[in-house]
């Protein structure tokens, strides 16, 4: 004997293994294409554009949703060998419909500024020079050997007598 739980808005129904084993006695209601509420994709079964659809992400609304519906209509409709190369214009008025309102349409390039530090000015560890002298780099000295000393290079390990100059503090402060 099956028993039904009911959980917010999931129903779960427990059934025997008698009642699963035996066909389902369902019918299955075939859809209606013309019932507004069912769910869509983009294009319709009769081939238009639905506006109301989810992925469109609202840009049919909006002040410039009248512009992106003819440059979409446009792209969807054309016949051009390159599809929506006779839509340009279209595109261009979208465009600039959308650069006079920032605020709702931000660019690429903005996003991705808001998210984190502004990309255009180069990093402390981007710059090649020590900006507290604002000089070169600089270089460690070649490697002194004397007479007696092997001097083929190792290619394992750097030379013994290799020294690294370190700045004083003080000259990091002027």
């Amino acid at each position: 004997m099956s028993s039904i739980k009911e959980e917010g808005k999931d129903r779960i129904i427990f059934v025997t293994k008698e009642e699963h084993e035996t066909p389902s006695s369902a019918e299955l209601i075939e859809e209606d294409p013309n019932d507004p509420y069912e769910e869509r994709g983009l294009i319709l079964p009769s081939g238009e554009i639905n506006w109301n659809c989810p992925c469109l992400g609202g840009m049919a609304s909006g002040p410039c949703g009248t512009t992106f519906k003819d440059a979409f209509s446009c792209f969807h409709y054309s016949k051009e060998e390159v599809k929506g190369s006779d839509c340009l214009e279209q595109f261009k008025g979208m465009q600039e419909c959308m650069q006079r309102y920032p605020e709702l349409y931000p660019q690429e390039d903005e996003k991705k500024t808001q998210g984190g530090a502004d990309k255009t000015q180069p990093s402390l560890q981007d710059s090649s020079t020590d900006p507290a002298t604002d000089s070169e780099p600089t270089t460690s000295p070649e490697p002194t050997t004397s007479p007696e000393q092997d001097t083929s290079p190792t290619p394992s390990s750097p030379p013994a007598d290799t020294t690294i100059p370190l700045r004083s503090e003080s000259s990091l402060s002027g």
